[in-house]
């Protein structure tokens, strides 16, 4: 009887330290819409990188995101921010439906069905990535000096302008001479956001 109970306490104590190890290996936070589950974008396109007062970030980011979500091959097309400007500058119908649907995006929190859709169909794109720099800089953190790197990221059907996913994470990079690069700590915020993107 009493081995029985050490046992069982045994197998509690690994279920614990085993579910404590997968919260801890994911990011800081992830929301999925259960529609997400029938979600399966092959072509995606970067909306817009917001990096708020961090200016300096955006050229980075940008080119993080790219090649993060080109290297999985999971999407047989890849629109990144840079592209996607250069085609709204080429074609007025898609700037003024991709200016008006983001300042609907950013002033009104709201996804215009109508626009995304349209946004969409002229860039051929299922799916539309949207990423947010929160932090971007160097501090101290209990006495330690870090590089630290926060960001957001939401995922839209194109179609319906439906919210399928949104998520935050951050890495901090401790040090005592050299600043590490931001754009390395960004690589590997990015890097495990984009593991979760639905597919």
């Amino acid at each position: 009887m009493f081995t029985i109970k050490i046992k069982l306490f045994l197998k509690g104590v690994l279920f614990v330290c085993v579910f404590i190890f997968i919260a801890c290996g994911g990011l800081r936070f992830s929301q999925l819409d259960p529609a997400a589950r029938d979600f399966h974008p092959q072509s995606i396109a970067v909306l817009k990188v917001e990096t708020g007062p961090y200016e300096e970030a955006k050229e980075s980011v940008e080119k993080i995101v790219a090649e993060m979500v080109a290297e999985r091959k999971w999407f047989t097309r890849v629109v990144d921010a840079q592209e996607l400007r250069k085609k709204a500058l080429a074609d007025k119908e898609l700037e003024k439906a991709l200016v008006d649907y983001l300042a609907k995006l950013n002033t009104l929190n709201y996804s215009d069905p109508y626009l995304s859709r349209k946004v969409g169909e002229i860039v051929n794109a299922d799916a539309f990535l949207l990423v947010l720099v929160d932090v971007w800089g160097y501090a101290v953190e209990n006495d330690k000096k870090v590089a630290k790197v926060n960001m957001r990221m939401r995922l839209y059907e194109a179609a319906t302008g439906h919210l399928m996913w949104t998520a935050g994470h951050d890495r901090t990079q401790s040090y005592t001479l050299f600043k590490p690069q931001l754009s390395s700590v960004a690589q590997k915020v990015v890097r495990d956001m984009i593991s979760h993107i639905p597919r």
